[in-house]
């Protein structure tokens, strides 16, 4: 008999590509999806799915074991900005943020997995089954970083990190040494534009995993539309931390960079 595995699925394709991972695995997929967050064609390829607010914990909890599930991951984010416009949050999550409160991700995020564990649901890293989508180091696109460009990567790992480590955001946009944007709420692509409308074409955009990041959830990702937001406004260089960003649709992404001239590369 086939063991059933609990999704808690955010936004983007990363919770269809952890289905159809699991399944082909074997897994029977009990998915948790948010609504307005969700792709709705995770429906296909899940064995069962439950729509629920952002912030029904107990609710979560109740399905998973009704299922009989006693291994979950977590996959795709979910835009902060559904905290402030559709956060629901039920007696259980309600008891969880007075304790810990709602302003640091990682914390909320690690105090939700200890409430699922406490209930016997282990909560696996986001990147089991999907190891293979993990960026590899060194020059990844066509075109290496120049020297000057490379001086900018060092820089925003620097500032990135620290970013990282006030639990903010993953992503810095640099050019010539000077910082131009910071990821906060409005997320990595939107940070991007931000940025080379600020510092104009030839912007670095650096991605980083925070120090310690907890890979069962909340890993840095990049893809297609982080590339079309650097074409938009001519940016160079996409830097991120090997190993520990996830990379979607890779062969159509790295082919979108070429096209743009962007140096895509794995610190």
């Amino acid at each position: 008999m086939s063991e059933n595995i609990g999704l808690i699925a955010g936004k983007g394709q990363f919770p269809l590509l952890f289905a159809q991972a699991a399944r082909s695995q074997g897994f029977r997929v009990i998915a948790v999806a948010h609504r307005t967050e969700t792709d709705p064609a995770l429906t296909s390829l899940v064995d069962q799915i439950h729509w629920v607010y952002v912030g029904q914990l107990g609710k979560i909890i109740r399905i998973f074991k009704s299922a009989g599930v006693s291994r979950a991951v977590m996959a795709g984010g979910i835009s902060r900005g559904r905290l402030f416009r559709q956060f629901r949050p039920d007696f259980r999550a309600l008891n969880l943020i007075r304790r810990v409160g709602t302003g640091h991700d990682d914390r909320l995020l690690r105090a939700v997995a200890a409430e699922l564990e406490g209930e016997g649901i282990l909560i696996a890293p986001s990147t089991l089954f999907m190891e293979e989508l993990l960026v590899s180091p060194g020059q990844l696109s066509r075109r290496a970083p120049r020297a000057e460009e490379r001086q900018d990567i060092e820089f925003g790992w620097q500032m990135a990190k620290e970013v990282g480590r006030l639990d903010i955001g993953q992503c810095v946009v640099v050019r010539r040494q000077v910082v131009v944007a910071l990821e906060a709420i409005e997320g990595t692509d939107a940070t991007i534009r931000r940025g080379g409308l600020l510092a104009g074409p030839g912007t670095v955009v650096v991605k980083v995993s925070k120090p310690n990041q907890d890979l069962r959830f909340d890993v840095p990702a990049v893809g297609r539309e982080t590339i079309q937001a650097m074409a938009e406004v001519k940016a160079a260089v996409l830097a991120v931390e090997a190993g520990k960003t996830l990379m979607f649709d890779r062969g159509e992404m790295l082919k979108d960079a070429d096209r743009a001239g962007i140096a895509v590369w794995g610190v």
